[in-house]
């Protein structure tokens, strides 16, 4: 426990840290234009990091830097490693200035004290791919590349429209880009509806078992026992898959009838039954401490025995569990049935009591559908369009323009898009020390997956980069603000206001990027807009080389930092 407290500790100082390394992304161009005294910036640029808390409910982003490193691979130790190579190489590129990727530096480091683990446990009888997320990985480094170009191409878009010498032309265009955007998130929303369900029935649990039945089978055809796995696996994905048939449809239809009315009628019509006694199951059984007996068994081998024969015995609890959702037992008798079964800890007793007389299929299904919600996202995109398309008519059709009311404009619009950017980097970065947390959280035992992460951890996590962005980080404020290109206030609108929509974006997709990366790529298309002369390509090349490093240095880093520690 103590180990899992220090190392809670030295995430939220990671999240601190990450704050003011990462307070440049968002106030820079504020700063430079002289919209904002950088005090004003940081507290303006702070509130907006935590107020990122009430926007993004589905933590997809934090789910897959949890899952960064197969679980088997996450040990507190591993964690903790990788903590400090991350908080080491972010400290050190702040010292000299370097606007480097915070959200690298912890993915780098996390699976490189997981693979000096790996090694250092099992010698050279272990593959890459059974060690990290090779998906997570290649995705991370494709978007190291993909995330400015995304910002890049944005930012231009908006500068070349905004600066269209046909009003109504460009309203059109404005107008036309937005319904194409809310389209895109309406998708996202739609698939990660429809992902979160397969994960709620266990479909995608199933499609797994199922795989690893049929290649033990092939493996071993006359195998009696694989025989009888292949067969049960095959019948529980076939149920799930009837089950998903069912439901599917009318998930889609969440617009119209809601997450409430999905999960009633998923319950009432059965669905959610086999579920039902499967979920409150391991609820009872995660009561009585099997989750911490599991993270034990990683590491100690009499512990590794206990938790087999609980692992097996547990399972029998679905019988005093289906006999308590009928209401043909109460809670106590169900617990004594338990017992009887595999004996529960008389201190955990209240405890099992709880979950046994608080759970509630349909409330946990309705959650699980809702969290996939973006409909703030998506309003939010259409305030900002209408907003720029009134000042538009107001400054040029109402009020007669000149250039300094234009500038005036724009000096306000970055007030907007600047707390926009700041929304999207908490939602982004807070995130993945919430996933960092999650993964402690779940290797000591605390949780069984993310979806049971406790509620002070997104709300620390967020307050931690709001206090971080307060303090600052003026060495890479002059490095974003001024020495990439000269931004203007309308060309700091627009890199804000495309760096702000390529994190809502990737946060849709659960994809770690980097706000650094985002916000000069967008600075150096507004920059391009002008001359390709006008951006500081000695300093871009530069930079690039540091966010090409991140990873791999914080790998190795955290690898030697493991290393160091099993001399201790």
């Amino acid at each position: 426990m103590t180990l899992l407290i220090i190392i809670v500790a030295l995430a939220l100082i990671f999240d601190y840290i990450n704050g003011f390394h990462d307070a440049a992304n968002s106030i820079a161009t504020v700063v430079s234009t002289k919209v904002l005294t950088p005090f004003q910036a940081v507290v303006w640029a702070a509130f907006f990091n935590f107020v990122a808390y009430w926007i993004f409910q589905d933590h997809a982003v934090a789910n897959t830097i949890s899952k960064t490193v197969n679980k088997e691979f996450i040990t507190l130790h591993v964690i903790l490693a990788g903590l400090i190579a991350a908080i080491f190489w972010n400290l050190l590129t702040w010292w000299f200035g370097i606007p480097s990727s915070s959200s690298h530096t912890l993915i780098g480091g996390f699976a490189g004290a997981a693979i000096a683990h790996a090694f250092i446990d099992q010698g050279g009888n272990v593959s890459w791919e059974t060690i990290v997320e090779s998906d997570t990985i290649v995705k991370t480094v494709l978007f190291i590349f993909f995330a400015p170009l995304i910002g890049m191409a944005i930012s231009i878009f908006i500068t070349l429209v905004t600066i269209a010498q046909r009003m109504w032309l460009r309203l059109a265009i404005i107008v036309f880009a937005t319904g194409l955007t809310v389209l895109m998130f309406d998708r996202f929303e739609a698939n990660k509806m429809d992902e979160g369900m397969q994960k709620f029935i266990k479909l995608d649990k199933y499609k797994a078992d199922f795989a690893k039945a049929e290649t033990a089978l092939q493996a071993n055809p006359n195998n009696e026992k694989a025989k009888e796995e292949f067969a049960t696996a095959e019948k529980k994905l076939n149920k799930a898959k009837e089950v998903y048939g069912k439901l599917a449809p009318v998930v889609a239809d969440f617009d119209k009838i809601g997450a409430d009315s999905i999960s009633s009628y998923a319950y009432e019509q059965g669905f959610l039954n086999e579920i039902e006694i499967s979920k409150l199951k391991d609820d009872a059984r995660n009561a009585n401490n099997y989750l911490v007996l599991e993270a034990l068994a990683a590491e100690n081998a009499d512990k590794k025995k206990e938790f087999d024969v609980a692992k097996v015995e547990t399972e029998k609890y679905k019988e005093p569990v289906k006999l308590f959702l009928k209401k043909e037992i109460d809670a106590d008798s169900a617990i004594r049935a338990m017992n009887a079964i595999y004996p529960i800890d008389p201190k955990f007793t209240d405890k099992v009591k709880g979950k046994l007389e608080k759970f509630d299929i349909k409330k946990s299904f309705s959650n699980d559908i809702q969290k996939s919600e973006n409909h703030v996202i998506v309003w939010g995109i259409v305030f900002t369009s209408l907003l720029f398309m009134i000042i538009y008519v107001y400054v040029e059709k109402i009020k007669t323009p000149t250039a300094y009311s234009i500038s005036e404009m724009f000096k306000k619009l970055q007030l907007f898009s600047s707390a926009a950017f700041s929304i999207g980097h908490g939602g982004n970065d807070a995130q993945k020390v919430m996933g960092i947390i999650g993964a402690a959280l779940i290797a000591n035992g605390n949780i069984q997956d993310f979806g049971q992460l406790p509620g002070w951890v997104p709300i620390s996590c967020y307050l931690a980069i709001g206090l971080g962005t307060m303090s600052g980080g003026w060495k890479i404020v002059k490095t974003m603000g001024t020495k990439i290109t000269k931004v203007t206030p309308l060309e700091g609108v627009a890199a804000e206001t495309a760096g702000a929509f390529t994190l809502f974006f990737t946060g849709q997709m659960g994809i770690p990027v980097s706000t650094t990366h985002t916000i000069t790529g967008s600075i150096i298309g507004v920059g391009a807009t002008k001359r390709l002369s006008a951006v500081r390509w000695g300093v871009t090349s530069s930079l690039l080389v540091a966010w090409i490093l991140t990873i791999p240095v914080s790998a190795v880093l955290a690898g030697l930092i493991y290393w160091i520690s099993t001399f201790f």
